[in-house]
C-alpha cells in the first residue's frame, strides 16, 4: 500500500478475516476504551474533533450528523451501514466486508454506543456474496464471544447487529432508499426534509454511513482524535480506500493518505499504464464524478479541495483509469445504458430523462446521430439538474455534461463519419482491452 496504511489494509491471508486474528491486531480493545472511559457524547465529539468526512460519495462531516441525534430523547434510535455499494467502479467496501469484518462490526458497535442505538442493521448489496457470509460469520462470532446483544463492561449498552440483503437495485444505495427497503417497501428515495436523523427509519432519528466510513471509528477511538489528524490535509484528514480499474497495470484497492500525488499512485503504485499508453481519463470517484483528462491529473493530489478545483469529486473512490485509444462516445454509452436501467422510475425527470438520453447516445453510435443531439443531451442534463428526489438524475447529467466538455470533438467525429475515431479493440502490448 503506499503511503502511510492507517485502519484498514494489512497483510491478508486466509484466516485475516477472524475474530482471532482480529483480537491479535488488538481489535475490540477500542470498543473496551468507549464503553470503560467514556461517556456517549464524549466519543461523538472525539469522531467530530477527527475531522472526518464520509467516504460514500458526499464527504458530509461525520460528526455533524451524528451530532443531531439527541441521546437521552427517550425514541429509538437507528444505525445503518450502507454496503449497497452499487456505484460503478468501486469496490473498496467489498475489500473490508472480506478481509476486515471485524473492524466494522467493532466500529458499529461503538458508534451504536455513542447514538444511543439497539438495533443496528448493515445494508448489503445483493450480488455480495463472499462478503456476505463473511460478514455473517463474523457476526456469529461477536456473538458468541459476547460484544454483540449483552451488556458490555459494566455498562447498560447492548446492540444486535442484522444484515439486510438488497435485491441488486443501484438507488437503494441513496441513504433514504436503503432505509425505505429496510422497511419493507419499494425501495423510492424520500423527499427531505425532515433529515432522516430526525425521522429515518420507522421513522425514528437514523445514522446511515458507508461501511469505510463506520470502519474508521474504531481507530478514531483507539488512537484519537489528534493522531488521526496528522494524516492527510487539515480539510480533508485520514485516508481513503481507493479502488482502482481500468487501463492500469496492478489494478486494486489501496489505502492512500489524502494530499497523496496522483501521479504517483498511478504511476508508481499502480505501475502505470497499460502498454505504456497515455493517461487519456480520469473517472476519479465511481461514474457519477465528473470525469478528467490526463493533463488536468498532472499536478493535482488525492484530496477533495483538489479535485473540487479540478471541476471534479472524490466521490466513492472509485477510480477508473482510461487509454489514449479509447471511445469516450462508446464509453458514454456504457454509462447511460446502465442509469436508464437503475432509475427507479419515481420522478419523472428521471424516468423520461435517463431513457431519452439513452436512445439519443443509442442513435450516435449506430452512425444516425445529429449535431443537435451533443446539445440536446445537454439540455435533457440540466433539466434533470436539481429536479429529482434523489441525486441520480444530478449524476447521469453531471458526468454527460463532463464528458461533451472534454471530449466533444470525439461526439462530433462519430456524428460527421458515422463511427468513431478508433477500432474496437485498443491494443496494449500483449494485452488487449474491449473498449466501453
Amino acid at each position: 500500500m503506499p503511503g502511510t496504511p492507517l485502519l484498514m489494509t494489512f497483510p491478508v491471508t486466509a484466516t485475516s478475516h477472524l475474530l482471532s486474528e482480529f483480537r491479535a491486531r488488538g481489535g475490540y480493545a477500542a470498543l473496551e476504551k468507549a464503553l470503560t472511559t467514556m461517556q456517549p457524547g464524549d466519543v461523538t465529539k472525539e469522531v467530530t474533533a477527527s475531522g472526518i468526512l464520509g467516504h460514500g460519495g458526499a464527504a458530509f462531516p461525520v460528526g455533524r450528523k451524528w451530532a443531531v441525534i439527541k441521546v437521552a430523547d427517550g425514541q429509538p434510535h437507528y444505525l445503518c451501514a450502507n454496503a449497497d455499494e452499487g456505484e460503478p467502479g468501486t469496490f473498496k467496501d467489498r475489500w473490508v466486508l472480506e478481509n476486515n469484518p471485524h473492524l466494522l462490526i467493532e466500529s458499529m458497535l461503538i458508534s451504536s454506543y455513542a447514538l444511543g442505538v439497539r438495533n443496528a442493521f448493515v445494508y448489503m448489496r445483493g450480488e455480495f456474496d463472499l462478503p456476505y457470509r463473511r460478514l455473517q460469520a463474523a457476526i456469529e462470532e461477536a456473538y458468541d464471544a459476547g460484544y454483540l446483544g449483552r451488556k458490555l463492561y459494566g455498562t447498560e449498552h447492548a446492540t444486535d447487529i442484522v444484515i439486510i440483503r438488497g435485491a441488486g437495485s443501484y438507488v437503494c444505495g441513496e441513504a433514504s432508499g436503503l432505509l425505505t427497503s429496510i422497511e419493507g417497501k419499494k425501495g423510492y428515495p424520500r423527499n427531505r426534509p425532515p433529515r432522516l436523523t430526525v425521522k429515518g427509519l420507522y421513522q425514528r432519528p437514523t445514522v446511515v454511513n458507508n461501511v469505510e466510513t463506520l470502519s474508521n471509528v474504531a481507530g478514531i477511538i483507539r488512537m484519537g482524535a489528534e493522531a488521526f489528524r496528522k494524516v492527510g490535509t487539515a480539510k480533508s484528514p485520514g485516508t481513503q480506500l481507493v479502488s482502482i480499474s481500468g487501463h492500469v497495470v496492478k489494478p486494486g484497492v489501496y489505502e492512500i493518505e489524502h494530499g497523496y500525488p496522483l501521479s504517483k499512485f498511478i504511476y508508481e503504485d499502480c505501475g502505470g499504464m497499460l502498454g505504456g499508453r497515455k493517461l487519456k481519463g480520469l473517472i476519479p470517484g465511481g461514474i457519477s464524478a465528473k470525469v478528467l483528462t490526463g493533463d488536468d491529473c498532472k499536478d493535482l493530489t488525492y484530496d477533495h479541495g483538489s479535485f473540487d478545483k479540478a471541476g471534479s469529486a472524490l466521490g466513492s473512490g472509485g477510480m477508473i483509469a482510461i487509454a489514449e485509444g479509447t471511445c469516450m462516445v462508446r464509453l458514454l454509452q456504457v454509462m447511460l445504458r446502465f442509469w436508464h436501467h437503475e432509475s427507479c422510475g419515481q420522478c419523472t425527470p428521471c424516468r423520461e430523462g435517463m431513457g431519452w438520453m439513452h436512445r439519443i447516445i443509442d442513435r450516435i453510435v449506430s452512425g444516425q446521430g445529429r449535431m443537435a443531439d451533443i446539445d440536446q443531451l445537454i439540455a435533457i442534463s440540466d433539466a434533470n439538474d436539481g429536479t429529482t428526489v434523489c441525486g441520480m438524475g444530478d449524476a447521469a447529467g453531471y458526468a454527460t455534461v463532463g464528458f461533451i466538455a472534454k471530449f466533444r470533438d470525439e461526439f462530433e467525429y462519430f456524428i460527421q463519419h458515422k463511427r468513431s475515431k478508433y477500432g474496437g479493440v485498443l491494443e496494449v502490448g500483449a494485452a488487449e482491452v474491449a473498449h466501453a
